[in-house]
């Protein structure tokens, strides 16, 4: 099931708020680093229509999940690439969907490997609730309340559609 909505409506106002956020705490040369694939996905379209000077960062949190020996190894792993030094900076991470914390926690652990910001802000697309870990996002373009049975997910990288499924039986 599609959900009826404008994706890039979505992000243009997460850049509203995320800008104004940025202004208020006199941010001004952020690092923006999206996780793959989706956080990508919406960083880069958040990163082109902020303006940012910085070049953007991607992060693939594959080997930092807590899950990782139970669903073994992804074939699509992609590198990091931070193309900054992170010490000291403020960081804009951005995910597709915010759902237990976990992608969260492992993206932070990734980022801390490299180095110590100053602040981590968090914008997601979407926030479907259930949360397992204490993560809240700063910047949220919409807020879903799924069953546990749901599973949200961001199509993209042309064209970004959200759409609901079924979790596939065990």
């Amino acid at each position: 099931m599609t959900i009826p909505n404008d994706v890039e409506q979505l992000i243009s106002g997460m850049a509203d708020a995320l800008g104004a956020r940025l202004r208020e705490q006199h941010i001004d040369k952020p690092i923006m680093i999206g996780v793959h694939s989706g956080g990508v996905w919406v960083a880069e379209r958040l990163h082109r229509l902020l303006a940012l000077d910085e070049p953007l960062g991607t992060l693939d949190i594959s080997f930092y999940r807590d899950d990782f020996t139970r669903i073994g190894m992804n074939p699509q792993v992609k590198p990091s690439n931070l193309p900054l030094s992170i010490d000291d900076r403020h960081i804009v991470l951005v995910d597709d969907v915010l759902y237990t914390g976990r992608t969260i926690r492992a993206a932070l652990n990734e980022i801390f490997d490299y180095g110590r910001p100053a602040a981590v802000m968090l914008a997601v697309l979407v926030d479907r609730g259930g949360r397992e870990l204490p993560v809240q996002a700063d910047i949220t373009g919409k807020r879903i309340a799924l069953r546990p049975d749901q599973h949200i997910k961001l199509a993209g990288p042309d064209g970004l559609a959200l759409s609901i499924s079924a979790a596939p039986e065990k």
